[in-house]
C-alpha cells in the first residue's frame, strides 16, 4: 500500500526512532506534525524534510504528560496538515530504581508520560480518523512492557499499560477500519538508553533507530484490510 500523500503525526519525533520514523515516512512521500518537547530538535528536522523530500512538515513543542498542552498540539497539528492517517505515540521516558528507593513523584512522571501521554494524544486524534473511517495508530511499547524487571517497575508498569491500551483501542475502533498495533522493542541504541544506564555494548551491533522504524513502515504498508496487531523486534546478537 502506498504512504505517499498520508498525513501522519509522530511524538517524541525530535531523536531516536521518532525522528528516524519521520526520516523514513518523508522519504515515502508522506506529510508530518511532528511534536516533542525541544522546538529546536523539530525546527532542524523541519528544515531536513522540506528541502530534502519536499513534504509538508508542521511542528509543534509541547509535553505530552500534560493534557492541555498535548490536545492543543495535536489540534494544531490536525489544522495545519488538514487530517490525520497515521499516528505514532512514541514519545517516553526511562529512570530506573527499585520500588523502595525511587521518589513516587519519579516513578508517577513514568506512567504520566508513557501511560497518561500516549492516551492524551491519541484520544485527541481518533476523532478524525472516526470522522474518515480509516487511520493506523501505531503505539511503541517495550519488550519490558512484557516482563517485569529488577529497577524497571515504573517503566514495566507503564509499558504494560500502553500494551492493553492498545489491545482495548484496537478492540473498540476496528469497525471504523482503524488500525492499532503495539510495537515491542528490546533495548535500541538511543540517546535515552545511553542516559538511562541500560547495556548497549557494541553500538554498531545494537539495534537502531531506523531499525525499528523499517518495521513501522512494513505494519504501514500492509493492505489496508489487515494490520499487525503486536511485533516484536530484538538485537540479534548484542555484546
Amino acid at each position: 500500500m502506498t504512504l505517499r500523500n498520508q498525513h501522519a503525526i509522530i511524538t517524541g519525533a525530535g531523536k531516536g526512532i521518532g525522528k528516524s520514523t519521520a526520516i523514513a515516512l518523508a522519504k515515502e512521500g508522506v506529510h508530518l506534525g511532528l511534536l516533542a518537547r525541544s522546538y529546536s530538535d523539530l525546527e532542524a528536522l523541519q528544515q531536513e524534510l522540506t528541502s530534502t523530500y519536499g513534504v509538508k512538515v508542521s511542528i509543534a513543542a509541547a509535553d505530552i504528560s500534560n493534557r492541555s498542552e498535548a490536545e492543543f498540539a495535536v489540534a494544531g497539528l490536525i489544522e495545519a496538515l488538514g487530517t490525520v492517517d497515521i499516528l505514532l505515540n512514541n514519545a517516553g521516558t526511562a529512570q530506573f530504581g527499585t520500588v523502595a528507593d525511587m521518589d513516587p513523584d519519579q516513578w508517577e512522571s513514568i506512567i504520566q508520560t508513557n501511560l497518561m501521554g500516549t492516551y492524551y494524544v491519541t484520544r485527541a486524534a481518533l476523532p478524525t480518523m472516526i470522522n474518515h473511517n480509516r487511520g493506523s495508530i501505531i503505539n511503541i511499547a517495550s519488550t519490558a512492557g512484557e516482563r517485569g524487571f529488577a529497577t524497571g517497575s515504573a517503566y514495566c508498569a507503564s509499558k504494560f499499560a500502553v500494551i492493553g491500551f492498545t489491545e482495548s483501542l484496537m478492540q473498540e475502533v476496528r469497525k471504523s477500519n482503524i488500525r492499532v498495533t503495539a510495537i515491542n522493542p528490546s533495548t535500541v541504541n538511543t540517546e535515552l538508553a545511553v542516559k538511562t544506564g541500560l547495556p548497549i555494548g557494541n553500538e554498531d551491533r545494537m539495534m537502531q533507530p531506523e531499525d525499528v522504524a523499517e518495521l513501522i513502515l512494513a505494519a504501514l504498508k500492509l493492505p489496508q484490510r489487515v494490520f499487525m496487531k503486536t511485533a516484536g523486534i530484538w538485537t540479534t546478537n548484542p555484546q
